[in-house]
């Protein structure tokens, strides 16, 4: 496989290398997470005035009219400062389903505010009961005179308690499980009936569980038709496992580059531990870890761009690669974290030391998603079926 990325992305890339390398580093991130909000606003007022916040959205709307190559490239040098602004929640996630959507006056109204950093956004369709199947859906939204009367809860809501708006995943009809009757709701978090508790999460982030008790919204805040949410989420899901996927890869990366490091200093036996052939091995295991890891994603940015320039060749082989990638990001980031933390024995898993905040941001993407299993039964399946 051959990829490479273009001169603009390179360009991309090395500006933010250069904002986690010489304005993001330990101390100030640190600092940063033990804030009220768990984010600087003044960083994200710099990332819209350097441009990343409008990276993925088109022209029309103000952007950059960038592709998920473009995401990628960036979502890799933030996983390496392990940067906890809410690039993915707002701009990957909530950003990419209203532009998935076909609610043009929406798109119209909240791109620009996105880019121009005024919003913020998340997605709250996790309940207690589903899991990783994002289909399982209790909360509701019953129709009435004024439109839709949304009722339920939803859990770990990232970047909940400081968002502006909500993309509210509610079942408008059929079962729990269904996969039609799911409607995408974008719903202001000030609306009345709308209550949240927020908390930090293992790796320094925020999220929030939010109540919506009768919140009223009109059919115009509908991003696509009634019924119809889950075809929005499954167009954008790929393009969200693999930012998440390129965030754990620059985790990986900077892991394994300080374990090597750090076993070139660290003495037994009157000789730095590199020496030892045994873990010689464990960490060129390691580092294959991330080269397959890399060589996944750039297969699923490969089938990605076939996708976008031939629609019509249908999404099967994007699918798995996708899924392939983030059972692989399970199976290695576990492999490299525990390898990083046994490596640097005791010290690797005290808050003083960045190895266990990195660890930790792994276990979180893990799990954010579906897991390892989940999206290996996933492979599985498709691949059963499409032969």
């Amino acid at each position: 496989m051959n990829f490479e990325f273009s001169e603009e992305q390179v360009m991309i890339k090395d500006s933010v290398a250069r904002f986690v390398r010489d304005e993001y580093d330990f101390d100030t991130r640190h600092k940063i997470i033990q804030s009220e909000e768990g984010f600087s606003r003044d960083f994200w007022a710099m990332f819209a005035e350097l441009g990343w916040l409008s990276v993925p959205f088109a022209e029309e709307y103000g952007g950059f009219g960038g592709s998920v190559e473009d995401i990628v490239a960036m979502m890799e040098e933030l996983g390496k400062g392990i940067v906890v602004e809410p690039y993915v929640s707002t701009v990957v996630i909530f950003g990419g389903l209203l532009s998935a959507s076909s609610n043009e006056a929406l798109k119209s109204a909240y791109i620009p505010k996105i880019i121009e950093g005024s919003c913020l956004g998340s997605f709250a369709f996790l309940e207690r009961q589903s899991r990783f199947e994002l289909s399982d859906i209790a909360t509701t939204a019953t129709q009435n005179a004024e439109g839709y009367a949304i009722s339920g809860e939803k859990t770990v809501v990232f970047n909940g308690a400081t968002a502006d708006s909500l993309i509210v995943a509610a079942r408008t009809s059929g079962g729990q499980f269904d996969r039609e009757g799911v409607s995408l709701f974008l719903v202001d978090v000030t609306a009345a009936g709308i209550s949240a508790n927020s908390y930090k999460t293992m790796d320094g982030q925020t999220a929030a569980t939010i109540n919506f008790n009768d919140v009223q919204v009109s059919a115009s805040q509908l991003l696509g038709e009634a019924g119809q949410g889950m075809d929005i989420v499954d167009q954008v899901m790929p393009e969200i496992l693999m930012a998440l996927s390129a965030e754990a890869l620059g985790i990986m990366t900077t892991l394994n580059s300080i374990t090597v490091d750090y076993s070139k200093t660290r003495q037994q036996f009157g000789t730095p531990i590199s020496s030892f052939q045994a873990l010689q091995h464990r960490m060129v295991d390691t580092f294959m870890g991330c080269e397959q890891t890399k060589s996944l994603l750039y297969r699923g940015l490969c089938d990605a761009s076939e996708v976008a320039a031939n629609p019509a060749s249908g999404s099967l082989e994007l699918q798995k690669s996708v899924h392939a990638l983030k059972a692989t990001v399970a199976k290695y980031g576990k492999l490299i974290g525990e390898e990083a933390i046994q490596i640097h024995g005791g010290i690797g898993i005290t808050d003083e030391l960045n190895i266990g905040h990195y660890v930790k941001r792994l276990m979180t993407i893990n799990v954010t998603f579906g897991n390892g299993d989940f999206h290996q039964k996933k492979f599985n399946q498709l691949s059963y079926s499409s032969r």
